[in-house]
């Protein structure tokens, strides 16, 4: 599988407190990754990282090009979709305006994956509320408008933080199916979460965090082998 992103000896720190410490991981064109880990672990600073968002050292590499000082803007362009633990909608403008902020200009070759009518028909309440302010949508709502305003910059990798963090069941069923079709078309995703939630039906490799460190990598298969790395990181036996 070739390598879409590459980490080596990355390292993190918020102030004078380190965050990650010495993390190393890969993902391959089209595979889906699972970021697992209690609270606190780093899971979300190792996304922010990815996008230049926390200072940070180490080797951070996209499609064999390097990400150091990027701002958080051209690694978006590059190809890299983020989808935030807190949405980050824009709460005064509509759902439309949303979604038409995340058509960035990308010097590709190729004609866009995703338009704005992909969006409506993975999430039809959005073309429901397309004239509706972001701040008035439901968590659930705000989850899918952030989830389709990324897909709109066509990203080769997307990094879902959270993705059923806070919603109903039948909310999230809507979210892991559209991350289910998004798998299908060979989408590239990070999934952070704290348990393997949505992640356990459509990644096919976990890595585990603990205190700003990868304490585990290997196929899904093999992470559910290991009772001991679930109840010592997770919680869970």
């Amino acid at each position: 599988m070739t390598s879409l992103l590459e980490i080596r000896g990355l390292n993190a720190w918020y102030g004078p407190s380190q965050a990650l410490r010495d993390v190393s991981l890969e993902i391959g064109a089209g595979e889906v990754l699972a970021l697992v880990g209690r609270n606190g672990s780093g899971r979300s600073t190792l996304a922010r990282s990815i996008m230049g968002l926390v200072h940070a050292d180490g080797e951070l590499r996209f499609a064999g090009r390097s990400l150091a000082g990027l701002r958080t803007f051209e690694i978006a362009r590059l190809g890299i979709g983020y989808v935030p633990e807190h949405r980050d909608v824009f709460p005064t403008l509509s759902v439309g305006e949303n979604l038409e902020l995340g058509v960035a200009p990308r010097n590709r070759r190729r004609t866009p994956r995703f338009s704005m009518d992909d969006a409506y028909t993975l999430f039809p309440v959005l073309r429901e509320r397309q004239r509706t302010r972001a701040g008035a949508l439901s968590g659930g709502e705000q989850q899918m408008l952030s989830l389709a305003r990324a897909l709109l910059g066509d990203p080769d990798l997307l990094l879902v933080d959270e993705p059923g963090e806070g919603l109903a069941g039948f909310v999230m069923q809507q979210v892991a199916q559209c991350l289910r079709v998004l798998r299908e078309r060979g989408m590239a995703m990070l999934l952070i979460e704290q348990r393997l939630v949505i992640a356990q039906d459509i990644a096919s490799r976990v890595a585990v965090m603990g205190h700003g460190e990868i304490v585990f990598d290997g196929e899904l298969h093999a992470f559910l082998q290991r009772p001991d790395v679930m109840r010592e990181w997770l919680g869970v036996g």
